[in-house]
């Protein structure tokens, strides 16, 4: 996900800019997916850090779809 941001900041123009963008959203939310898929109950820790996780990469895909649709 950070990878495809950075190739985003270091776009070719607009256009390869929000492509780029929403590829990056898209990679958060698959994120987003695959901690939801993991199993929980291993210690409340690893809950907590899991929860975390599917916390930000939620706020990262708010932040990511905000600048999608302000690039149009």
């Amino acid at each position: 996900m950070g990878a495809n941001y950075i190739e985003a900041n270091e776009s070719l123009g607009k256009k390869d800019f929000r492509y780029r963008t929403r590829i990056s959203r898209k990679e958060a939310k698959e994120t987003r997916y695959w901690l939801r898929l993991i199993e929980s109950g291993a210690s409340p820790e690893l809950e907590q850090e899991r929860s975390m996780l599917i916390q930000e990469s939620t706020e990262l895909l708010k932040i990511l779809s905000s600048i999608v649709n302000n690039s149009q």
